[in-house]
């Protein structure tokens, strides 16, 4: 399938699975009249696989060493990525930022890395499903570059064009999203 065919069929299956109209307050505590959970299309076997491969394919040339972000919404991106890296031979390894940090056993913000295993000097891209003004991706910038990583990019599925890119401006950190909102309000 070309990028095209397979963009116009995720974004079919981001429409009919996992946006809506009606009053939602957002994680930015914000209201507004339209949402989007990307849930139900990154649990699809067709959404994965789709959200993967295109996302692979617009991170492929960046050299990154990691792939993660935020809990929850990054956890079923950055491993997908993850497994088609691989297949794709040029692996980038998964992780993901806890929101609070376990209380018991290794007590640990970042999560996936083996023991010995660090994000100290890695080139690691920020994922997430769906932006706002970019609060959920800073807290997870934060905890990788207090882990010594570079952030390369923050790249979402879908942004909702409401503040993210000037917030990442200022955090000095690249931004781009596979969808824009207005792709989706405009139909």
């Amino acid at each position: 399938m070309s990028q095209s065919v397979s963009r116009a069929r995720l974004a079919e299956i981001i429409r009919t699975r996992s946006f809506g109209r009606g009053e939602i307050t957002l994680a930015s505590g914000r209201k507004s009249d339209f949402y989007f959970n990307l849930k139900p299309t990154m649990l699809d076997p067709e959404g994965a696989a789709l959200l993967a491969e295109l996302s692979f394919e617009a991170l492929k040339d960046d050299g990154l060493d990691y792939i993660g972000g935020l809990e929850m919404g990054a956890v079923p991106l950055a491993g997908a990525i993850a497994q088609l890296s691989w297949l794709k031979h040029q692996p980038i390894a998964a992780f993901f930022v806890r929101k609070k940090p376990k209380e018991h056993g290794a007590r640990l913000a970042v999560e996936g890395l083996a023991k010995g295993e660090s994000l100290k000097g890695k080139r690691v891209v920020i994922v997430e499903d769906v932006t706002t003004t970019g609060g959920s991706a800073i807290k997870a910038v934060e905890s990788v570059r207090e882990a010594g990583g570079e952030i390369v990019l923050v790249f979402t599925m879908v942004d909702r064009e409401e503040g993210a890119a000037e917030t990442f401006a200022q955090a000095g950190v690249p931004f781009r999203a596979l969808y824009k909102a207005s792709e989706f309000l405009n139909r």
